[in-house]
C-alpha cells in the first residue's frame, strides 16, 4: 500500500516548526523544507508502523472469504469496498457480499463472501492517529523536526540521523509480528 500525500496544512506546520528550530527566517528554503518535512513524516509513519495524520487511504487485497488485515492503522473508518475484475474494472460490492471490522487496536479487517467476478478487493478507508500536526504527541513532532533539521543540514553528505529521533519515536512503534486471521 502506498501512503497518500500528507495534507498541505500538516506539511506547512511541520515546515514552520523546523524553520523555528533551525532559526530560518524568510521563505527562500520553504520548498526544500516542505519536501524534507514530507519525507520525515513518511519515515516516522514507516518507523512507528502507524498513520500519524488522518487522511484517505486505499488498500488493494486479494479476494478472500477469510478475514484480511488492512495495511495501515489506526483505521478510523472503512468507507468503500469495491471488487476489481481481472480487466481492472471496479464496482462496489453488495452490502451483504462482504464484512468489515475495526478492532479495539485500530486494525481494519475485511472479508469478501460474494466476490462476483472480482479477483481483488479495493478498500477505501480513513486512517490516522491525529487530525493534524498540532494534534500529534510532542515526541512524534519533535522527532520529525529533528529529522527535518538533520536532513536540511546534511543534504550534501551521507550522515546517520540523530539517535534522538528513534528514541522519541520508539514508544509509539507498532510491531506487526505475523500475519494472522481475525477472530470473528
Amino acid at each position: 500500500m502506498d501512503a497518500p500525500a500528507f495534507p498541505g496544512a500538516a506539511i506547512a506546520a511541520a515546515r514552520e516548526a523546523a524553520k523555528a528550530y533551525l532559526r530560518i527566517a524568510g521563505d527562500s528554503e520553504d520548498d526544500l523544507i516542505d519536501t524534507l518535512a514530507a519525507s520525515a513524516l513518511g519515515l516516522g509513519e514507516a518507523f512507528t508502523g502507524s498513520a500519524w495524520i488522518a487522511r484517505a487511504w486505499v488498500d488493494l487485497l486479494p479476494v478472500s472469504a477469510c478475514w484480511q488485515q488492512l495495511g495501515v492503522a489506526p483505521v478510523t473508518a472503512i468507507t468503500a469496498v469495491e471488487g476489481v475484475a481481472a480487466d481492472g474494472a471496479a464496482a462496489l460490492l453488495a452490502a451483504d457480499g462482504f464484512a468489515i471490522d475495526i478492532d479495539a487496536e485500530g486494525q481494519g479487517w475485511v472479508r469478501v463472501m460474494v466476490p462476483g467476478d472480482a479477483r481483488r478487493v479495493r478498500v477505501t478507508l480513513g486512517a490516522g492517529a491525529a487530525a493534524g500536526w498540532g494534534d500529534l504527541p510532542p515526541p512524534l513532532r519533535q522527532g520529525a523536526v529533528l529529522l527535518v533539521a538533520h536532513l536540511f543540514e546534511h543534504r550534501d553528505a551521507d550522515a546517520a540521523p540523530p539517535a534522538a529521533v528513534s528514541a522519541l519515536w520508539r514508544p509509539f512503534r507498532r510491531l506487526r509480528l505475523a500475519e494472522g486471521e481475525h477472530a470473528a
